[in-house]
């Protein structure tokens, strides 16, 4: 195996045990925010070569947030690194009960090409806090940026204890066959399922991050104007090339009378009459995904843009209406600036229909009504939900990002990327003396012992009082 080598010299610098100070994982960091702050221009220079990505939006969603995890990180890395003390049993007050933090090992982070520095960085911030050795595999679509992480980005970290890997599909086969103590894979369900198939020879423990169709259900009463350009920002962001973009929209008949002009108005507002012609509008990756996502075209009718040029893989900001559930548009995930609606006839039957689907990375909703909110919150299911909004639960390293069934496996952000990262070790201390007491336990069993036994050992539901 051409990376066997490479896995098993991490693997020695990890017993070694030169990751699990402090200070050291403390050093890494500070060099990963060094190799952020001084190749911002050649990482700008990259995704805008890969995929025309405007250098406002690769600032904001790759390096302010990859800054912002780093700094969050490093502000709480001595906290999070403490042993976690336990409550205890009659049994134990005397010993010491507690969790102690430990790194896995030797781990893989598996990056996408839509968010090619963001979607392989903040991951491997929290490899590094964690304490583990590392490799890296950046998408081989997003070649640019690929390049450029081969490059530098070893650079800046310790050779012994972090690698980068470019490979394509057959490398990264071949790197997949090597035993990993932690994967963590962001992309597709279907490459995801590969993943956890070989992850499954050597039980290793994995976090998929995968997409899926999020809904976006409009109520009556929402604020239309904001919607509508919240709705638009975060469906045209990157070109539609966001996980958690809105994928589908489901709102009343008039709802979406009123909502056409609104949504045409806030297109014209953000990319000008011609969107083609705007420096804040992105290109889809690559031929192949271009081809995939115009054929989506065809799936209802055309009610704003539709225009593509197939020589720079542009694809203009789109909204289909008359869209059926089973056209082609709603079977699979769009990741292109293609937005379909679709006409329900009340709350309960968006609810209804996203229920019947798999259940999404995100679900979204624009209502005034909190009661409206809170329904649709609390009789669905998703990886994250957003009121009012898109896109915005990502940016809080306060909570937790991550799917649920087909959606994804696992989760991470700020203190849930450490968490991720670590194996949660339970200590219990205990001393040498007191040998009277565990004279309980020992055999010849007598039946007297067990009231005492049960009372130093067992936990007790606490006593409810009703008022009456």
């Amino acid at each position: 195996n051409p990376y066997a080598g490479l896995v098993n010299h991490l693997r020695t610098t990890w017993l070694s045990r030169r990751t699990w100070p402090m200070e050291y994982r403390v050093a890494q960091l500070e060099a990963l925010g060094r190799f952020l702050e001084e190749k911002e221009d050649e990482i700008l220079e990259a995704t805008t070569l890969d995929m025309g990505k405007p250098r406002f939006e690769t600032q904001l969603s790759e390096i302010f947030v990859c800054r912002s995890e780093l700094n969050h990180t490093l502000n709480n890395l001595s906290t999070w690194m403490k042993d976690e003390h336990v409550k205890k049993n009659w049994a134990m007050q005397l010993d010491s009960a507690f969790i102690r933090k430990d790194p896995y090992g030797v781990v893989l982070i598996i990056g996408p090409w839509n968010y090619p520095i963001n979607l392989l960085l903040v991951p491997l911030i929290g490899a590094i806090a964690a304490g583990n050795c590392v490799i890296v595999k950046p998408s081989e679509v997003s070649k640019n940026v690929e390049r450029l992480m081969a490059e530098t980005l070893p650079k800046y970290l310790d050779k012994d204890c972090f690698a980068v890997v470019a490979a394509g599909v057959e490398g990264t086969t071949r790197l997949l066959e090597n035993k990993f103590d932690y994967i963590f894979y962001t992309g597709s369900p279907s490459v995801g399922r590969v993943v956890m198939t070989a992850a499954a020879k050597h039980l290793t423990p994995v976090t998929l991050e995968l997409g899926g169709k999020n809904p976006c259900y409009v109520s009556d009463s929402c604020h239309v104007q904001n919607t509508a350009r919240r709705l638009a920002w975060g469906r045209f962001f990157n070109a539609g090339q966001t996980c958690i973009a809105p994928d589908y929209v489901l709102c009343s008949l008039e709802m979406q009378e009123k909502l056409m002009p609104a949504l045409r108005e806030a297109i014209a507002e953000f990319y000008g009459p011609n969107p083609q012609e705007s420096s804040s509008f992105a290109r889809i990756i690559g031929d192949r995904h271009f081809q995939r996502v115009r054929a989506l075209l065809s799936s209802g009718r055309v009610a704003i843009g539709g225009q593509t040029d197939t020589g720079t893989h542009y694809i203009a900001p789109t909204v289909l209406v008359d869209v059926q559930q089973d056209d082609p548009v709603m079977k699979e995930e769009i990741f292109g600036p293609v937005l379909p609606i679709l006409t329900v006839k009340s709350m309960d039957d968006a609810i209804a229909f996203i229920n019947a689907r798999e259940r999404p990375l995100a679900i979204y909703v624009f209502s005034s009504c909190k009661q409206v909110v809170n329904q649709v919150l609390e009789r669905t299911s998703s990886g994250g939900f957003c009121g009012n909004d898109t896109l915005m639960h990502f940016t809080l390293t306060s909570l937790p990002f991550g799917g649920i069934g087909q959606s994804g496996l696992g989760n991470y952000h700020g203190r849930f990327t450490f968490d991720t990262f670590s194996h949660p070790r339970a200590t219990l201390l205990r001393g040498n003396g007191r040998e009277a007491f565990n004279k309980l336990r020992y055999p010849p069993y007598e039946p007297r012992r067990l009231p005492l036994l049960r009372s130093a050992t067992q936990t007790r539901r606490h006593q409810t009082c009703a008022i009456l």
